[in-house]
């Protein structure tokens, strides 16, 4: 079984060509983040069961996106790079121009 992602840049590559970094995730929001907000930010992740917000690197055009992957069926929803809306203080990139649907497991 493969999986094939669509680089927003290349197009569908097999996963062979990109890495996955994990799950996208917020930033603390204070200045100064305690010890606690920053312990949770580095070591913890949601770990849904589900569609997950991942960053993507592809090895082709070295470029870093985002991708919703579904975690059990490893069905890629979308992907798309980020955009302002995708900054630390923010989490949706449904308005992200260059937004590309789907990818196909073989």
């Amino acid at each position: 079984m493969s999986l094939l992602v669509t680089c927003p840049n290349c197009g569908p590559r097999e996963v062979e060509e990109l890495r996955c970094a994990g799950e996208s995730t917020k930033r603390p929001a204070a200045a100064a983040p305690s010890q606690r907000e920053l312990n949770e930010y580095v070591y913890f992740r949601d770990n849904v069961w589900g569609v997950q917000r991942e960053w993507w690197f592809c090895r082709v055009c070295e470029e870093w996106f985002l991708a919703e992957r579904h975690t059990y069926t490893n069905e890629v929803v979308r992907t798309w790079h980020p955009g302002p809306a995708d900054s630390p203080g923010g989490r949706d990139g449904s308005e992200a121009a260059s937004q590309q649907e789907g990818a196909q497991v073989l």
